[in-house]
């Protein structure tokens, strides 16, 4: 447990330069600073990052933060090598190291000066590293994007599942998860897994006010897209398709249609996703057209509409995809083109996993559709969904 010396305030304002909290963010970081096991549910762009980085700066020792994209990490830890003078305060472990990299990084945790360490799950996994981290005074530790613990979760993942017994055996330290989406279901398995059942619980409101939502029938969709872009001309916007191929397809649409726009998905090179997701934040570009790929922890407060070509696989992804629009606070608008022959492929695709993947599918698909069909108020559905009203 550590009771800070100054007023958190005062910290806040040191290390980020802000004068004050958003929403629950103070007493997030009061139970952490208290030495408690903390669960966190907050949307998008309502500033989970600050729960675990201003405790992590104050604490004796380094936080080590479980996150699951490379290019979130780098995000992550570039801006708090802004905020320092110290290079080394932090630092990410995962496979896009080399040797070198690798033990720069250990040492600056030997000595000290390392705050935040952010690692792939699989890097935690790997003994040498859990070996290496047993000699590492840990602060605490943060699960971000928790939510992939979760066969119910929309994003799953099962090395999230191996965390816990790997985080008892480098040492008992408290412990953190963060998620922007997850329902009572989700929230419970999440606790379990992490056995921290006993865990201060903080859940923000998940009604953004600022948001559009709308379902439009599937009928010539790039006429549609083009048409809806153009009277959004040289705003920022995310469309998302399921499949690689509709990604190129309506990317090229686009882009022979004057539209700055670029194809993003997990079979281009990690070094084209990056140099389109920098055009994206730098406005070189005005849309990306992606899979769900793109947009973990992406920092664009000024997106002013989210596209889906294709309804999602589950109400939770929707929630997180659509949460990328009007973070600032400005409108945002959210359309889906619908058509119930997409549920049908998303059903043939389930087809051959293990019987009870597909009972999980099946009920989040059914979900979607009632979304999709509703008769009432979607952002209603949405909330009802959420167990939020």
């Amino acid at each position: 447990m550590l009771v800070a010396e100054k007023p958190l305030k005062s910290y806040l304002q040191k290390y980020f330069g802000f004068d004050k909290f958003k929403g629950e963010q103070e007493a997030i970081i009061q139970s952490v600073l208290a030495g408690k096991d903390t669960f966190v549910i907050m949307p998008t762009g309502g500033g989970k990052s600050m729960c675990y980085q201003l405790p992590a700066l104050i604490m004796e020792g380094t936080a080590v933060i479980v996150s699951p994209l490379i290019a979130l990490m780098k995000n992550q830890v570039d801006a708090m090598r802004g905020f320092s003078n110290e290079e080394g305060v932090a630092h990410f472990l995962n496979s896009s190291l080399n040797k070198a990299e690798i033990a720069t990084v250990k040492k600056d945790l030997k000595s000290g000066k390392t705050k935040l360490l952010y690692v792939a799950p699989e890097s935690l996994t790997k003994d040498e590293n859990v070996e290496f981290l047993q000699g590492v005074n840990i602060s605490f530790f943060a699960i971000d994007e928790a939510h992939c613990i979760s066969e119910w979760g929309h994003d799953f993942r099962p090395e999230y599942r191996r965390l816990r017994p790997i985080i008892e055996a480098i040492g008992k330290v408290p412990v953190i998860a963060l998620t922007a989406t997850a329902t009572p279901k989700v929230q419970l398995d999440i606790q379990k897994n992490l056995g921290m059942m006993d865990a201060d619980v903080y859940k923000a409101s998940f009604n953004r006010a600022n948001l559009n939502y709308e379902v439009r029938p599937k009928v010539d969709v790039a006429k549609e897209i083009i048409k809806f872009i153009r009277q959004h001309q040289g705003k920022s916007g995310i469309v998302y398709c399921l499949s690689r191929k509709k990604v190129e397809e309506i990317a090229f649409t686009l882009a022979v249609n004057g539209v700055r726009a670029l194809p993003y998905h997990a079979g281009l090179e990690a070094s084209v996703r990056a140099d389109t997701q920098d055009k994206f934040l730098m406005e070189d570009i005005d849309v990306i057209v992606a899979t769900i790929a793109f947009g973990m922890g992406i920092d664009k407060p000024d997106v002013r509409f989210v596209i889906h070509h294709d309804i999602p696989k589950s109400l939770e992804g929707y929630y997180q995809e659509t949460g990328r629009a009007g973070r600032d606070g400005r409108e945002g608008r959210c359309v889906t083109f619908y058509s119930y022959k997409d549920i049908e492929k998303l059903e043939k695709f389930m087809k051959g996993k293990p019987v009870a993947e597909q009972e999980i599918g099946k009920q989040l698909l059914l979900e979607t559709v009632g979304y999709a069909e509703t008769s009432v108020c979607r952002r209603r559905v949405l909330l009802l969904f959420r167990r939020v009203l």
